[in-house]
């Protein structure tokens, strides 16, 4: 197929393009590389690769870049309640505005498949994490970020059609290895911290997420765009893995492992805005998704790199979503 990945420049987009190209897809990448396009360079070897630079909440830009195009993988966003925060206004014109116009474009460009990136995020605060959520679940958005995502989620699948098969998939909060790098994501930052500055502060260690390795969640995308379209059509899956399920203290228990004892302080909170546990049944069971990394292979691969030498400029700011 020919697919256009918007963000694909990004942490999670530049994984994704290799492996669409790798499996012998067609990608063409729009990215207005607010954070270089280093990343985009080792595919450029790739016949089917093309680059536009551009930005996805530009009409003009939009509509252009879909011509031919037979699948969307939606990634461009102002991604992290940080950086929504920072800039609230363009977090709800890239993140809510200029999705509608990309799925209302590309039903009239005559695309077949539409992937969406959301967030497990979106279901914000539980009253019982003993419970996990399952796509079914309430969402209680409790930031900018997650509610751009929902009022998103809602306005895409409203369009999905026998025409137009729009597929919302909510990730786990990714880590690992990229070519565009992040430390501003708690497994690569609580194992940097634990290298580097040999201290680590710790908020609300009690509180519960899942995490995917970034690799997996690129695949579930694949796996996605080349599953028979009556199985994807107007559906959300959860992408990650029910054992991944862990509290932050879990996370630091496992980086400690791996870089050795060092000083580590927490601050207990006994409100924090995001605290859920999910199941990621549905994705492996009607998809037949399994993840191939776990946390701890995450943890030692970002400290091996560390260590190696092959990461540096650790504070760099490209390597962090708030610039």
């Amino acid at each position: 197929m020919q697919i256009l990945v918007t963000g694909g420049a990004g942490y999670l987009g530049s994984i994704v393009s290799l492996l669409l190209l790798q499996a012998g897809h067609r990608v063409r990448v729009l990215d207005k590389l607010c954070f270089g396009g280093q990343s985009l360079l080792p595919l450029t070897i790739h016949d089917g690769f093309e680059f536009v630079l551009g930005d996805v909440c530009d009409e003009s830009t939009v509509g252009k870049v879909l011509e031919g195009v037979e699948g969307v993988v939606h990634l461009a966003a102002l991604v992290g309640d940080p950086a929504c925060a920072q800039q609230p206004d363009l977090a709800r014109a890239t993140n809510l505005t200029a999705s509608k116009n990309l799925v209302k474009r590309a039903g009239t460009a005559g695309v077949r498949r539409f992937v969406f990136a959301s967030t497990c995020s979106n279901y914000g605060k539980m009253r019982d994490v003993s419970e996990l959520a399952t796509e079914e679940h309430e969402l209680c958005p409790v930031s900018l970020y997650a509610e751009t995502k929902v009022a998103a989620e809602q306005a895409l699948l409203s369009t999905s059609n026998r025409h137009l098969a729009v597929t919302v998939l909510r990730f786990a909060t990714l880590y690992g290895l990229s070519p565009r790098m992040r430390f501003d994501l708690t497994v690569n930052e609580f194992v940097m911290r634990l290298l580097v500055d040999r201290k680590l502060l710790v908020f609300g260690e009690q509180f519960w997420r899942p995490y995917v390795h970034v690799r997996d969640a690129a695949a579930a995308i694949v796996t996605v765009l080349e599953a028979d379209i009556e199985k994807v059509e107007g559906r959300v899956f959860n992408v990650g893995d029910t054992r991944e399920n862990y509290r932050k203290s879990d996370i630091v228990e496992l980086a400690q492992k791996r870089t050795g004892a060092v000083e580590v302080e927490y601050v207990r909170r006994n409100e924090d805005p995001r605290d859920y546990r999910v199941s990621f049944e549905a994705i492996r069971t009607q998809l037949e998704f399994k993840i191939s990394r776990r946390v701890s292979d995450g943890v030692n691969e970002i400290a091996t790199a560390i260590q190696s030498g092959l990461l540096d400029n650790l504070q760099e700011a490209r390597k962090y979503n708030t610039l």
